[in-house]
């Protein structure tokens, strides 16, 4: 049995080029839902992570510092708010009538994170004019801590916090004396 090669016609290359197109522009397609499906699974767990974090902190939260001879009562998650401009997000305060402590909540802690929230923490009043008369603390809660993050922050006057199995603990010398802000 011999086989015939046909020569191509212009016709049959162009029905051929044509249909290649087409099928890029449907991979692309492709491509572009997958990628926004990766991305809103991502974003997903991340939340969901952050969340669960700040749960297991914020569970333990007044317990621990009262043991700091910080009597706080209640505590508020994720405060948003704009203000002048500036979005601002907390992810926890804890109250004590005159004194709050904001709680930075972290799967992993790294330096730059704990700059950042400095710099918030510094911006609290202003962003928050209802705690201008506050006496402000801060804490970073973690579960992970990168390139000595958690040390960086207790050098810096905050609580650091590791959320631990089903609960977190304060890894300060019980002598610490926090930072105001």
């Amino acid at each position: 049995m011999s086989v015939v090669a046909q020569e191509p016609t212009p016709e049959s290359v162009w029905a051929f080029l044509q249909e290649t197109a087409r099928q890029m522009r449907e991979t692309d397609r492709e491509i572009k839902t997958l990628g926004q499906e990766i991305k809103e699974a991502k974003n997903l767990f991340t939340t969901q992570w952050g969340k669960l974090i700040e749960s297991l902190v914020e569970g333990r939260l007044i317990e621990l510092l009262n043991r700091r001879n910080i009597p706080v009562y209640d505590t508020s998650t994720r405060v948003k708010g704009n203000r002048d401009g500036r979005p601002y997000e907390f992810d926890i305060i804890a109250h004590d009538g005159d004194r709050i402590v904001i709680v930075e909540v972290k799967t992993t802690l790294r330096p730059d994170d704990v700059r950042k929230f400095i710099d918030k923490l510094r911006d609290a009043k202003r962003l928050m004019p209802r705690y201008r008369d506050s006496i402000i603390h801060g804490a970073v809660a973690w579960l992970r801590a990168d390139a000595g993050a958690d040390e960086m922050a207790m050098n810096r006057k905050l609580f650091s916090i590791r959320a631990v199995g089903d609960s977190a603990r304060i890894l300060n010398a019980l002598d610490f004396k926090p930072g105001t802000f």
